[in-house]
């Protein structure tokens, strides 16, 4: 029989993070005067534990014993040989699923929120405030404040509020509140209504929403956490990947190319970074971060200076944009939908050492459900576009008839996604291909923006 999963042993489980800002240069973010911003004025919203984290350039940071010991209910996670898929597509290519839907709440979202709920509970933090795409961010957060007695409120963008019920009540079972976005309770809630009241809503708004909450407490106990696009955040999920380097090594294996979807960026940072560390040192390797067509920030985007989120309270971020106030269409991948990438993300673009894909939603499902009747694991939507790069992969490696190891992030389960898979059997989804003129009319959002240096680290 062959071995089909990988598994760590506790005491194998990784003790520091890998901080990628210690091999890469880049932009740094601006304040409305256009001038870098101190770590003084991120105080308001994050607690300064975790700002001294976001500017840190050490390459390993520490994990905290009481991180580890959260952590360890799930992990380290498993590793799987993906050989039914293998069989299935007749491909020479070993296929590798790092299966991080394990975890309490079906994703790799807790491995941040675990590490932000702790850092902000040592600050002596009550209260955190964040938003969610899908849902998977805001019941990771619901489970990690309900695991350091910390109060946690939530604004899930109103289409996947629609679509993902469950959700709501996945973080109500963990003690979270979970309101839908845009909402009556904030001042950019309401001024979202009144322009556009039927919105699907965006995780620009919900982002805009959940740091009003946070700044507007006179008690200075409630802070704001971010489940994406942030440094520290990028740094508390690359567990993932040090933890896949010595699964690995057990098995005499390393990939030629490396897979992960692409939203905010956190679940492919998570994986790929310690892996870019290598490649930044020599190692040939592809790696690709896997967007929807409805939303191709790395693949049509430019490089700009563009907001976090929609009513402008963030700092200026150089990134890959789409636009601050961009509406993205409605596909049930709900945390793929956000207008930018983390600056990190963008920055390893710049230095050619990831290379960006996109995919549409029907061939998403399409590779979601085939992974499914494979190798048993029903995919999150988010998932399915990275599954779908590595089918397409392990098609071209049987083509060309070459061994490849061919490794991805399987970032969560579908099992609160049904009602998407449900569409998808009735034919009732659709393909989006956001246009050229879309994106041409999104630039005029931030054409005042200053412009970023085109850095290049190397």
């Amino acid at each position: 029989m062959k071995q089909r999963t990988i598994n760590l042993t506790p005491e194998e489980l990784p003790r520091e993070w890998y901080n990628i800002l210690a091999d890469i240069k880049m932009n740094p973010p601006l304040g409305p005067d256009g001038k870098p911003i101190s770590p003084e004025m991120l105080a308001p919203v994050f607690p300064m534990n975790l700002i001294e984290q976001e500017v840190s350039s050490e390459r390993w940071i520490k994990i905290p014993e009481e991180v580890l010991d959260v952590l360890s209910i799930w992990r380290p996670t498993p590793l799987i040989r993906a050989t039914r898929l293998e069989e299935v597509l007749g491909t020479p290519a070993r296929i590798y699923l790092k299966n991080e839907s394990v975890s309490p709440p079906g994703s790799h979202k807790p491995n941040t929120a675990v590490a932000q709920a702790y850092y902000n509970k040592v600050f002596g933090i009550k209260k955190l405030v964040t938003e969610t795409g899908a849902g998977q961010w805001g019941s990771a957060l619901a489970f990690a404040c309900s695991q350091y007695g910390l109060d946690c409120e939530v604004y899930m963008v109103r289409v996947s509020f629609d679509q993902k019920p469950h959700r709501k009540t996945v973080m109500q079972t963990w003690g979270g509140v979970c309101y839908p976005s845009p909402s009556d309770r904030t001042n950019a809630g309401r001024a979202v209504l009144e322009k556009y009241p039927d919105t699907p809503g965006s995780l620009g708004i919900a982002i805009s929403e959940a740091i009003e909450i946070a700044v507007s407490d006179t008690t200075g106990k409630t802070r704001y956490s971010l489940g994406s696009v942030l440094n520290h955040v990028m740094l508390h999920q690359t567990i993932i990947g040090l933890e896949t380097k010595k699964q690995l090594e057990k098995v005499g294996d390393y990939p030629d190319v490396i897979i992960g979807c692409a939203g905010g960026g956190s679940n492919f940072a998570g994986l790929s970074y310690p892996f870019v560390y290598d490649k930044i040192h020599g190692k040939q390797i592809e790696i690709y971060p896997v967007e929807p067509t409805a939303c191709p920030t790395l693949t049509k985007a430019p490089y700009v200076y563009d907001h976090g989120d929609e009513a402008k309270y963030t700092p200026l971020l150089a990134m890959h944009s789409l636009g601050h106030a961009f509406i993205p269409p409605p596909i049930h991948a709900g945390g793929l939908r956000y207008h930018g990438i983390a600056p990190t993300i963008s920055q390893l673009v710049n230095d050619n050492l990831i290379t960006p894909k996109s995919i549409t939603q029907l061939d998403a499902f399409d590779a979601g459900v085939l992974v499914a009747r494979t190798e048993g694991i029903i995919p999150a939507p988010e998932t399915n576009h990275a599954l779908a790069c590595v089918i397409d992969e392990a098609r071209k490696a049987k083509e060309e008839g070459k061994e490849k190891v061919i490794l991805v992030n399987f970032s969560g389960h579908g099992l609160l996604d049904l009602g998407s898979y449900e569409k998808y059997f009735n034919h009732e989804l659709t393909n989006f291909a956001l246009s050229d003129e879309e994106i041409l009319k999104s630039e005029k959002i931030y054409e005042t923006f200053p412009k970023p240096e085109l850095i290049r680290s190397f």
